[in-house]
């Protein structure tokens, strides 16, 4: 190839190139492909290069919080806070203080540890730091339109009240035999419990604790919250049902909310047919006027909101499937830590039995049944629950949408600066009480499950709680009842806030009498408590998490 045609004046000297280039081509007709091929080897390459320079060379305000460095564009953070969200958040505050931000698959997401960062986001203005926002494309297509984060803030708060009603006394006093009830069917007819049913006191036989503590927690919902249609109609369609909507619950869905899967088709499928199955329910109780039932389908039935609207029956029916997808996965995961932690703690399990003995023991030795008075002052059960709420709350992390820039509190900022950080509107806000209930800084020896920690009554679990439960302080209406607000407590097991769960008196009742009716009938042991699994909606114990037990002999 010669630039002699080129340069001898026959053609400008602008054109000079592009006929060189052209030449080129004719010669090596595939390096345009090769460059292509070369760049799109690379492209990954220089995709972080040059993000890793973006974030050393791009400006910032003053205001905003310290950025968490990440290689990975688009992706951020979003391994290491998966993998481990624990030890990513310790990790970040050791460098970065109670207040940073970081990347999860393009969302910006700024955290506010300890219990002033608790208060900061769980304590907001619903109209600045928004929980619709963060979490209706998860729980909408799971439980249903017009309900939870589908609705606006103050006729959610209102729904809550609905449901409060359906949680008195006086149902909790009739659902502690119908709980005991089912669990000591299920010890007597399931497969898992085969040593257990043959009565013998000397073998010893296994169990997968979290597999059994699922169908137990929604056995004993759907006997007593459910009501008797629901427990009724427990079979093995109901069950499939079930798997596919919680198939459209987990961490993918919150992150991509409608992609063309199968299982997002399942979970849709499934949740017109069970929607469709609570309604049938309502609309029998109606033709047949059935009233007195102690179940939520019952109290739900009976509301109206402040406008004299009643409840739509397909809100009845999306209520109901909310209130059995949450409590389920909570009680299920809090009961599965709770007996691992007590087979891992025999000399523990063997104090709660005695304390059974103590309480409820008939002239010939055995154990008469529990009332939800006398359940509820059990001190060895409550500190149990309690411990094992602590070390391991169902949730991690709870989120809110920044609506409009929103200024951090300046002990919260960066004192030792004198900075005061502004979180932009579009973030997210993130606060995580699963960290300042295992803060080193707060408990003496965080990590070792130790329920003794609640009797000491000048102690610091015993003042985190008195200041969550605040029963002799100032209490706050957000529309469903006054309730302590908790969200400066180091200790949140069901959150804080107006969004606070307003099923934690059920689920200590339900705990504790499943928790109380396994321990009255048999040992447990395991040799060590697993790890979590954070790739779950509710922290689960990763596998195995096989149990060990043997029926207990009866003198």
């Amino acid at each position: 190839m010669s630039f002699a045609p080129h340069l001898n004046g026959t053609l400008p000297f602008k054109d000079v190139w592009s006929a060189y280039f052209a030449d080129a081509n004719a010669y090596f007709p595939q390096s345009n492909s090769r460059l292509a091929l070369i760049l799109l080897v690379n492209a990954p390459v220089i995709a972080i290069v040059l993000n890793a320079l973006w974030q050393v060379v791009a400006p910032r305000k003053a205001t905003d919080p310290p950025v968490i460095f990440h290689w990975l564009p688009i992706i951020g953070s979003a391994i290491s806070y998966g993998n481990d969200p624990l030890n990513f958040f310790f990790s970040a505050r050791e460098k970065y203080g109670d207040v940073f931000t970081f990347i999860l698959l393009g969302r910006k997401v700024t955290v506010a540890l300890g219990p002033k960062g608790n208060n900061f986001v769980l304590g907001g203005k619903s109209t600045v730091l928004n929980a619709e926002d963060a979490y209706t494309h998860l729980t909408t297509p799971v439980f249903g339109k017009d309900v939870v984060y589908d609705v606006p803030n103050e006729v959610f708060m209102e729904q809550k009240r609905f449901v409060k009603v359906g949680l008195s006394s006086e149902n909790f006093r009739a659902y502690v035999g119908m709980i005991e009830d089912e669990v000591q069917e299920f010890l007597t007819h399931d497969p898992s419990f085969s040593v257990f049913q043959a009565n013998d006191v000397n073998e010893w036989g296994e169990f997968d604790v979290q597999k059994v503590l699922q169908e137990i927690t929604i056995l004993t919902a759907s006997r007593t919250l459910q009501g008797k249609e629901v427990r009724a109609g427990m079979d093995k369609s109901f069950s499939e049902l079930y798997n596919d909507l919680d198939g459209g619950f987990t961490p993918i869905n919150f992150l991509f909310p409608n992609l063309p899967l199968p299982s997002y088709r399942r979970r849709d499928k499934a949740h017109a047919k069970m929607s469709a199955f609570y309604v049938d329910i309502i609309k029998q109780r109606r033709a047949k006027g059935n009233h007195g039932e102690p179940d939520m389908i019952e109290a739900l039935m009976q509301q109206t909101y402040r406008n004299g609207e009643p409840l739509k029956e397909h809100q009845i029916a999306h209520m109901m499937i909310a209130l059995l997808m949450a409590g389920q996965h909570t009680s299920s995961a809090s009961g599965s830590w709770t007996l691992l932690h007590l087979a891992a703690n025999p000399e523990v399990a063997d104090a709660l039995y005695q304390e059974q003995l103590k309480n409820f023991s008939n002239p010939d030795g055995t154990l008469r049944s529990m009332t939800y008075e006398e359940l509820k002052a059990l001190p060895l059960m409550d500190a149990i629950i309690r411990e094992t709420l602590r070390m391991h709350p169902p949730i991690h992390s709870i989120m809110r949408y920044v609506r409009d820039d929103v200024v951090v509190p300046p002990s919260l900022s960066a004192p030792s600066e004198d900075k005061t950080y502004v979180v932009p509107k579009g973030h997210y806000v993130l606060a995580s009480p699963a960290v300042s209930q295992t803060d080193p800084r707060v408990w003496k020896e965080p990590l070792k499950w130790d329920p003794y920690r609640w009797s000491d009554p000048e102690g610091v679990a015993a003042q985190a709680f008195a200041t969550y439960a605040d029963e002799h302080g100032e209490k706050v209406d957000y529309g469903f009842g006054a309730v302590s607000k908790g969200t400066e407590s180091p200790y949140q097991p069901f959150g804080a806030g107006k969004h606070r769960c307003i099923g934690e008196q059920f689920a200590y009742l339900q705990l504790g009498t499943i928790v109380a009716t396994i321990i009255r009938n048999m040992e447990l042991r395991i040799d060590g408590v697993p790890e979590h699994n954070y790739h779950t909606m509710i922290t689960m114990p990763k596998t195995p998490r096989t149990i060990r037990y043997r029926r207990r002999k009866f003198d």
